[in-house]
C-alpha cells in the first residue's frame, strides 16, 4: 500500500509499504487526512522518532473490516482518536488518558494515517454521521482538542474574550466561544484571517497594535475575561498576560516550547490571573465536536484552505507553515 514516510530528518518519501498485518483490531480505509505542526516537528527531526515512520495522527476513514462482536460495521465513516494510553497507570485509572504516564501517538511512536490502510482498536473510533461533509470531517480531529480545552475554562454569556493567533485553533476557539455566549476579538496581524474570523462569529477582531484599545471599548476599560493563546509563542503569552483583566483567565492552547524574553511575572502576580495548559483531548471531547458540527452549528469547511492527495505530501507539509494557508488536508481514497 501506498504511505507517506520519514526516513530521516527532513527527508519525506511516497513508499509502497506492507499492509497493516490482521489482528483484533478494525481495518479503516482512510478518506482524508490531516497535516498539523506536530507532523511537520516528525519530519523535520524536531520531534525524534524511529526511522523509517509513517506519519500522520488526524483521519477520518471508513471501516472495512471488525472484529467479532464490535458495534462498528464495515462502510461506516469514523473518526480516528490517535493517542495511545497504557490504561494502567494512575493517570489512567483517574480516567485521565490524555495525560498517560506511558503515552504515545501514532506517526510518531508507532506508524500513523497518512497510508491507504490504517488499523486501530474500535474503542478509538467514532461514527460520523452523513451530515458532516468529507470537508468538514476533516477538521474533527482538531475541533476536539479545542473543545477539550474550552472545558478547562468557566465561561458564560456576556463574559469578552480575546483570541490571540487566528490560524485553525484560533478560528475554532472563535466559534465555540461564541456558542458558549461570549463577546469575542479575534487578534491577528493577518487581513484575511481577521476576515474569516468575523464571518465565523467574532463581535470585533483587531489588528495587534489596536487589540488593546478594542478591548477596552468593549469592557469599559476592564480588559477581556478570558484571553485565548492560539499561537504558541512566549510573546503572545506575554501580550495574553497584559491584556487579561483583573482576575482573569488565560488558556494557553499554542505549545510553548522556550523563550529567552521573560514573561511580565509581576503582572501573573497582581491581576491574580489563572493559566490553564490544557493537552490533547478524550474520546467525549471529539464526540461532543461531532455532535455540534452534526447539528449544524459550527463551520468547518471554510478552516479548510488546501486539499491535496499523499502523492502531494512534500507541498502538503511545505503549506503548513505558510501564512497563506489554514487547513491542510490530503485525501487517500
Amino acid at each position: 500500500m501506498k504511505a507517506v514516510q520519514t526516513v530521516a530528518p527532513s527527508e519525506l518519501v511516497v513508499a509502497d509499504v506492507p499492509e497493516p498485518a490482521e489482528d483484533a483490531q478494525v481495518l479503516i480505509r482512510p478518506q482524508l487526512v490531516g497535516v498539523c505542526g506536530t507532523d511537520v516537528k516528525v519530519y523535520t527531526g524536531a520531534i525524534p522518532v524511529t526511522y523509517p515512520r509513517v506519519m500522520g495522527h488526524e483521519m477520518v476513514g471508513e471501516v472495512m473490516s471488525v472484529p467479532a462482536g464490535s458495534h462498528l460495521s464495515p462502510g461506516t465513516r469514523v473518526l480516528l482518536d490517535p493517542a495511545l494510553a497504557c490504561g494502567h497507570c494512575d493517570l489512567c485509572r483517574q480516567g485521565r488518558p490524555h495525560l498517560c504516564r506511558n503515552a504515545g501517538l501514532m506517526g510518531r511512536e508507532v506508524d500513523g494515517v497518512f497510508a491507504e490502510y490504517v488499523r486501530a482498536p474500535q474503542n478509538a473510533l467514532l461514527h460520523v454521521p452523513e451530515s458532516i461533509s468529507d470537508v468538514a470531517a476533516g477538521v474533527l480531529q482538531v475541533l476536539g482538542t479545542v473543545v477539550h480545552a474550552q472545558r478547562t475554562v468557566s465561561v458564560f454569556p456576556g463574559q469578552v474574550a480575546a483570541v490571540i493567533g487566528l490560524g485553525v485553533a484560533g478560528q475554532l476557539m472563535v466559534q465555540l466561544l461564541g456558542e458558549r455566549g461570549v463577546t469575542v476579538v479575534g487578534i491577528t496581524r493577518s487581513d484575511w484571517k481577521l476576515d474569516l474570523a468575523a464571518r465565523m462569529g467574532a463581535a470585533a477582531v483587531a489588528t495587534p497594535d489596536r487589540a488593546e484599545s478594542v478591548l477596552a471599548e468593549l469592557t469599559d476599560g476592564r480588559g477581556p475575561d478570558l484571553v485565548v493563546e492560539a499561537v504558541g509563542t512566549e510573546q503572545t503569552l506575554a501580550r495574553a498576560i497584559e491584556l487579561a483583566t483583573v482576575g482573569g483567565e488565560i488558556l494557553v492552547f499554542g505549545t510553548l516550547t522556550g523563550g529567552n524574553q521573560g514573561l511580565p511575572y509581576y503582572l501573573l502576580y497582581f491581576k491574580e490571573l489563572t493559566l490553564y495548559n490544557p493537552r490533547a483531548a478524550l474520546l467525549r471531547d471529539y464526540a461532543l465536536g461531532i455532535e455540534l458540527t452534526a447539528a449544524g452549528r459550527l463551520q468547518l469547511e471554510p478552516i479548510v484552505s488546501h486539499q491535496l492527495t499523499l502523492d502531494d505530501a512534500a507541498e502538503a507539509f511545505e503549506l503548513v507553515n505558510d501564512p497563506a494557508s489554514m487547513k491542510v488536508l490530503m485525501r487517500v481514497s
